[in-house]
């Protein structure tokens, strides 16, 4: 799957400070946005006073379900600490490479190969993805947490559990349920289809938690999934029971190693490598604990008698803890953690159930109640009505979803483009060069044999850069991200000059010029001016453009494109180098230099 490029760290500085800037400016229009929405609602609000007097109040409405208010709060939370740590600094470099790689590499190809349509839209725009993605997850948690109950709240399910997916299948790659090694205490079936489950349940009308069928049935499948986790943490040889054998780690204990080692605070660290210690010496019987646990809770849900569920939930939370310290290591150390992994979500699904399932039947006039107040919000003049005297709450929540299309927006422009964010370009070759001198001369030869200077092409924007005949077919990589630039300049391009100087230290025939240009591939564009000369020539053309000789070679390093302007003089100069590792920093690089050429195409 294509990763970022080689020479790019997850803390690079370009990238981190684009990042804050784009988290900054969504968030003064974030900012702007919630003040537009409380001045339109007063002033509603007060025209509605004025006109028609307050709202008359109505019936009390029934106090909501307990499981299903554990849901919104407890996901609702959980989604605003998501955001928060969607925006760390090594978010838009680090994810894909040190997220969601690792974790579809051991998943079949055709789990990679839909997991690589994400990975490539996050490397193509990493900064945008990672803004979005923190947005979203905030405005999710905003809403979740300030919506009423309602519609509303139902909507807010709704969103919850589409995200969730979204995440499920190309941030978690489908939780690894497809790869081997599957066992709950590594977090299957991954936490966001945990998300999506009760953004579900969320969005499910409330008359359904008026009995405790809906608890039952959210108990069964939660003891139908453990259940089947019992059988696969049993199965010999998947490495779980042994702590260590001939000389090697089991797999629960090397898992627990590896994470004691991520960045975090030393009695974390402390309490990982004890319990790896400790399944390194009882491994058979921290195997048989975990089966047991599995076996007993999934049980015991499926039965769905709350007094056998009751004291099972009990022993089922802590067990949750306990797991989620000593071997899920909190989920969210190591720089690119998104979320606390899926005890917590687990600890809430099962609470939820049971209490949808032990709570007392609603009154039938309550469940009436309710029904009426739904058929009563979707009439429009009852809608207007409870808009205009909503609570402030409802006006939090509407800022909450308007949050998700402030992370959406963006993202879907920048997803509309071919070509990579500029970013990994500049990332790469630094800030450009000191600029606006005049560029140095020449009086080369093309390869038609005829003589071009840099004053001949005054009134046009040079895009320079220096070739090495020797190289192999389709090279150079600087002249495909040249030609590509020139592609995105459009009918522009009879003012802009592609120019390659073609190092050598014997004189090229004009034949020789030409198969290069058809080797290279360049020869699509019929402005493209392949130059040499007289090694003379040559090295002081070197020499003024500040090309360095490679020691016994028969041409120079050069990894460096000039933007000369109109008037010949140097607008930007770039280093390409290390060079392009993948087609994101190669598209890039030809984005860096089309926009460097459309600031030197204006007027004046």
């Amino acid at each position: 799957m294509p990763g970022m490029n080689s020479g790019l760290d997850i803390d690079d500085p370009a990238v981190v400070a684009a990042f804050r800037s784009a988290l900054l400016h969504q968030g003064l229009l974030a900012l702007l946005v919630f003040a537009v929405l409380t001045a339109a609602w007063l002033v509603l609000r007060a025209w509605s006073h004025a006109g028609t007097g307050t709202a008359t109040g109505g019936r009390p409405a029934a106090p909501e379900p307990a499981g299903r208010l554990l849901l919104v709060l407890g996901f609702g939370n959980l989604w605003l600490f998501d955001g928060f740590l969607q925006a760390q600094p090594g978010m838009p470099i680090g994810l894909p490479a040190q997220g969601i790689e690792p974790t579809a590499a051991n998943s079949p190809s055709w789990v990679q190969h839909i997991v690589n349509w994400g990975v490539t839209s996050w490397s193509y725009h990493p900064v945008p993805a990672s803004a979005a993605a923190m947005w979203i997850q905030v405005g999710l948690g905003v809403w979740l947490l300030a919506a009423p109950r309602g519609a509303m709240t139902r909507l807010a399910g709704l969103a919850s559990a589409g995200w969730g997916l979204v995440v499920w299948v190309f941030g978690e790659s489908f939780g690894g349920i497809f790869a081997p090694g599957l066992s709950w205490l590594s977090g299957a079936p991954g936490a966001a289809a945990i998300y999506v489950v009760a953004g579900a349940l969320i969005a499910l009308p409330e008359r359904a938690w008026a009995s405790p069928r809906l608890g039952r049935l959210t108990l069964a499948g939660l003891g139908l999934f453990l259940a089947g986790m019992a059988v696969l943490q049993a199965w010999p040889g998947r490495g779980f029971w042994q702590g260590i054998s001939h000389g090697r780690l089991g797999t629960l204990s090397g898992m627990t190693l590896s994470m004691a080692v991520t960045p975090q605070p030393g009695v974390l660290s402390g309490w990982l490598s004890g319990f790896a210690a400790l399944d390194e010496a009882h491994g058979f019987a921290v195997n048989l604990l975990a089966v047991a646990v599995l076996a007993g809770a999934g049980a015991a849900f499926l039965s769905g008698r709350p007094r056998l569920v009751r004291p099972v939930l009990a022993g089922f939370i802590v067990v949750c803890v306990a797991v989620w310290v000593l071997i899920q290591d909190l989920g969210f150390f190591g720089g690119v953690g998104t979320d606390p992994n899926s005890m917590i979500p687990f600890i809430l699904l099962a609470t939820a159930g049971y209490l949808a399932l032990a709570r007392s039947p609603v009154p039938a006039a309550a469940v009436a109640g309710s029904r009426s107040a739904w058929r009563a919000r979707i009439r429009p003049t009852a809608f207007w009505q409870q808009a205009v005297h909503a609570s402030p709450r409802s006006l939090v929540a509407l800022g909450g979803a308007g949050l998700l299309v402030l992370g959406a927006a963006p993202l879907a422009v920048a997803q509309a483009s071919a070509n990579a964010d500029p970013i990994l370009a500049r990332s790469v070759a630094g800030s450009p060069a000191a600029a606006g001198y005049r560029a140095p001369g020449f009086a080369l030869t093309d390869q038609h044999g005829q003589t071009v200077t840099l004053a001949s092409l005054r009134g046009k924007v040079v895009l320079l850069s220096f070739f090495d005949p020797a190289c192999p077919p389709g090279c150079p990589p600087i002249g495909r991200e040249l030609r590509q630039a020139a592609e995105m300049l459009g009918g522009r391009t009879q003012h802009l000059e592609l120019v390659g100087i073609v190092l050598s230290r014997a004189r090229r025939s004009a034949a020789a010029l030409r198969a290069f240009d058809r080797r290279a591939g360049l020869s699509r564009l019929p402005d493209w001016l392949f130059l040499t000369g007289t090694p003379a020539r040559l090295r002081q053309v070197w020499q003024e453009y500040g090309i360095t000789p490679r020691p016994r070679a028969g041409a120079p390093d050069s990894d460096e494109a000039y933007v000369i302007n109109r008037i010949g003089r140097v607008a930007e100069k770039y280093r390409t180098g290390p060079g392009p590792g993948s087609a994101a920093m190669t598209s890039s690089f030809a984005v860096l230099l089309a926009d460097a050429a459309r600031q030197a195409l204006r007027p004046g």
